[in-house]
């Protein structure tokens, strides 16, 4: 039997659940004669809304309910959806544009909600949308992310969203002056549709005086929060539930406006109202990510070592400000600013840019994969150009294992590293030194081979705090908790925590989630944060349990050296045959009207923030004549502190390296010039297959974290920070010989063949 907190790995209990069709998603629990929802959305990208007839729709057979922004008005309700803002960087607001439920006034990307339709089937709804006659006065459409062009907000006039700063640019700009070399290099992280297996989908039922809402979101309380807010109601009387969900990625981690528009439909109907989305539509209308344009430049001493740090970057927002999109390029970004290496004097600049598209806002990582792309690109770059071994240029900059805690220039508190070590052994593990062969093999059959190397540091984000619940009951034990999982093996991680320190059985624990009637508060899931803070406040609930149970068996059995048991789950007498089993206590406990002490709740909060880090190294090899990419190796070395299960941690970081892999070779938004979602099916979106990805070699070299007692780092957005970089640096290595020196992702064959046209062209030149 395991201790807590060492490394089992368990195969995932849920599991069976969801291979034998047993996962109850929000689809499948839709209440019997739910009437059906569907949204009528803007077919062009800005517009003028000059005409909005839905009185043939609303006639039309089975039709309940028509909603449009002049419904929601007359219902009282603010056409707005939530966001969080950030500042300037001269501490000012920017302007702050609505982002309404449906359009009114204007349209302003493709796939923007209009209209909500409810009817009898889902048939009959969209026949009635079929109806509606939305007249439009087309204005251009603002694709490019640079400030100006046609203007999509009045009150930002040039279409910057914000102006974010952080830094000293006058230091920054003096050392560079002064700096015995200076690089600059600039990256395009290109757009990607996060397309959870799952779409997204919501239904809402009347509850007598309250309303229900199931959403396959990320957590519940934001929703349950807004939700309130709009109704002008009380929290109490909204209960928001989170079933089975098929995947988050971020992008379901915010409301969206159909669950605010089924809850009013059910709320007006006095009826259940399901809506799902299609997949094109999904497309259309869910959150994109990242899509920014990053310049950095490095300076550097004599001897290579950074001096100074600058970045400048353009982020696309989209039409409007979505939850968190504010934030993720600016301070998100901001927390692994300066990776794994040691300089103090930087200046970091982010414009978020309005575009008729969909919202951008948190994608696998949320800021840190982007941070660490452009930052793994420029030092790679840099070593190419000052002819330093990108693994040396590295070394010579990394922040020493000696100097932790350390203060990062951004004011991150890194808690504890060893960058050095890791980059070792990944050295080791990829063969390094046995690329030189590989690469003549590769050349010997007509092929160029290119190493990449990224070395990626993140930041555990999200409510530092959590909240635990743990009722005995007369079969093992129930756990609350407020993080919701979508897919990464929570029911499994927070069983064998419990286990580790109750001895009950693994099949005896139930994990009770996404439900804010049975759960008070949380923090939802998103930005790593689950297990260790989850597991924090799991912990601290378990002691408190066992030491209410000791204490009350010590007085009913007048014995006061009992004592728990932890391997075996039972209380014991020393020198008798006193066994009281934790279920039996329990119960005695009940019996006795202590039943407070079978059911305990603790929160905790987190004192620091835990750091995972690593170093992904990759070996691609390319065609001369066609320019496909494949990824023929790839090794990760990571430091998760300790790891509770490594069988869980190295699925995440597959999954999230092959998410990578995908932005970097296939994934490719495309919009033609009139705003027009060209890539909107499976037929035409390039998601990455079975054969993109290699044989991933996962291994550890952990430094437990001093941030949170367990001693872990959070594992499930690793892959992804790491991945971008690494196979980019590895395309720009087969390339560069060749005198190829901007790359740019995705690297679709015909993309890399241009790449390999342009010596050519330029030498012809």
């Amino acid at each position: 039997m395991s201790k807590f907190g060492t490394s089992q790995p368990v195969t995932r209990l849920e599991d069976t659940r969801f291979l034998t069709g047993k996962g109850r998603y929000v689809d499948d629990i839709a209440p019997e004669g739910a009437l059906h929802a569907f949204v009528f959305r803007s077919t062009a990208a800005h517009g003028v809304i000059t005409a909005l007839d839905v009185s043939e729709a609303r006639e039309a057979p089975g039709v309940h309910l028509v909603l449009t922004a002049e419904d929601l008005a007359q219902a009282g309700l603010k056409n707005a959806m939530k966001y969080a803002p950030v500042k300037n960087g001269d501490g000012s607001r920017p302007p702050l544009p609505a982002r309404p439920v449906l359009a009114e006034g204007r349209v302003r990307f493709v796939g923007e909600p209009v209209a909500f339709v409810v009817a009898d089937s889902l048939a009959q709804a969209k026949d009635a949308a079929e109806l509606i006659i939305l007249e439009l006065e087309d204005r251009p459409a603002k694709l490019d992310i640079a400030p100006g062009g046609e203007v999509l907000h009045e009150v930002a006039p040039d279409n910057v969203a914000y102006d974010f700063a952080m830094g000293d640019a006058a230091a920054t700009e003096a050392a560079l002056a002064g700096a015995a070399h200076v690089v600059t290099h600039t990256s395009h992280d290109n757009r990607v549709i996060v397309n959870s297996m799952e779409p997204r989908g919501c239904y809402a039922e009347p509850e007598g005086e309250r309303i229900h809402l199931a959403v396959n979101g990320q957590g519940v309380w934001g929703t349950k929060g807004e939700l309130a807010k709009w109704f002008g109601w009380s929290e109490d009387r909204v209960r928001v539930t989170n079933p089975d969900v098929g995947g988050g990625f971020g992008m379901k981690g915010m409301n969206y406006p159909e669950n605010l528009l089924a809850a009013q439909a059910a709320r007006m109907l006095g009826r259940p109202v399901r809506w799902m989305g299609e997949r094109t539509e999904s497309m259309l209308s869910d959150n994109g990510g990242r899509d920014l344009i990053v310049t950095t430049t490095l300076g550097f001493d004599a001897d290579l070592k950074l001096v100074a740090f600058r970045t400048d970057s353009l982020s696309n927002m989209g039409a409007y400000p979505s939850n968190f999109g504010m934030n993720i390029q600016s301070s998100l970004y901001s927390k692994v600013l300066t990776g794994t290496y040691d300089v103090q004097t930087y200046h970091f600049r982010n414009r978020g840019i309005y575009t008729s598209t969909t919202q951008i806002d948190a994608y696998r990582g949320a800021g840190r994969p982007e941070a660490i792309y452009a930052l793994e690109r420029a030092m790679d770059f840099a070593a190419r150009e000052l002819g330093v071994d990108p693994l040396e240029l590295r070394r010579r900059n990394f922040i020493a294992s000696a100097q932790f805690p350390y203060r990062s220039a951004t004011g991150e508190l890194y808690d504890v590293g060893d960058f050095h070590r890791v980059l070792t052994r990944a050295e080791a593990e990829a063969d390094v030194a046995g690329f030189a062969k590989r690469r003549a093999a590769s050349e010997a059959q007509g092929k160029l081979r290119g190493l990449g190397l990224c070395y990626y540091i993140e930041s555990i984000l999200g409510d530092p705090s959590e909240t635990a619940t743990i009722e005995i009951t007369a079969t093992g034990a129930k756990v609350y908790v407020g993080t919701q999982s979508n897919g990464q093996g929570h029911e499994t991680v927070y069983a064998q925590l419990l286990h580790d320190q109750t001895g009950l059985p693994l099949d005896a624990i139930e994990i009770v989630q996404g439900d804010s009637d049975l759960i008070a508060h949380g923090g939802g899931t998103g930005g790593s944060r689950s297990v260790t803070v989850q597991g924090m406040a799991m912990r601290a609930t378990a002691e408190t349990l066992i030491t209410g149970l000791s204490a009350f068996l010590a007085e009913d059995m007048d014995r006061a050296d009992i004592g728990f048991d932890a391997e075996e789950g039972v209380f014991r007498a020393p020198g008798s045959n006193v066994v009281v089993t934790l279920i039996e206590a329990a119960g005695r406990a009940r019996a006795a009207g202590r039943p407070d002490l079978a059911k305990v709740t603790e929160t905790r909060t987190l004192p620091g923030r835990s750091y995972p880090n690593g170093c992904h190294i990759t070996e691609v090899e390319i065609d001369r004549d066609t320019g496909a990419v494949r990824v023929d190796r790839y090794t990760v070395v990571d430091d998760f502190g300790n790891l509770m299960n490594p069988r869980l941690a190295e699925g995440q970081v597959h999954g999230g390296v092959v998410q990578g892999i995908g932005q970097a070779l296939t994934e490719h938004v495309v919009f033609d010039d009139t705003g027009q979602l060209l890539t909107a099916t499976f037929m035409d979106y390039g998601m990455p297959r079975a054969d993109d990805a290699p044989f991933i070699a996962f291994h550890t070299e952990p430094v437990p974290s001093t941030a949170n007692p367990l001693g872990m780092k959070g594992c499930g957005e690793a892959g992804t920070v790491g991945a971008l970089a690494a196979v980019a640096n590895a395309v720009q290595d087969a390339l560069w010989p060749l005198g190829v020196r901007q790359v740019d992702m995705p690297f679709t064959p015909a993309r890399v063949w241009d790449m390999l046209q342009k010596p050519a062209r330029i030498a012809a030149e």
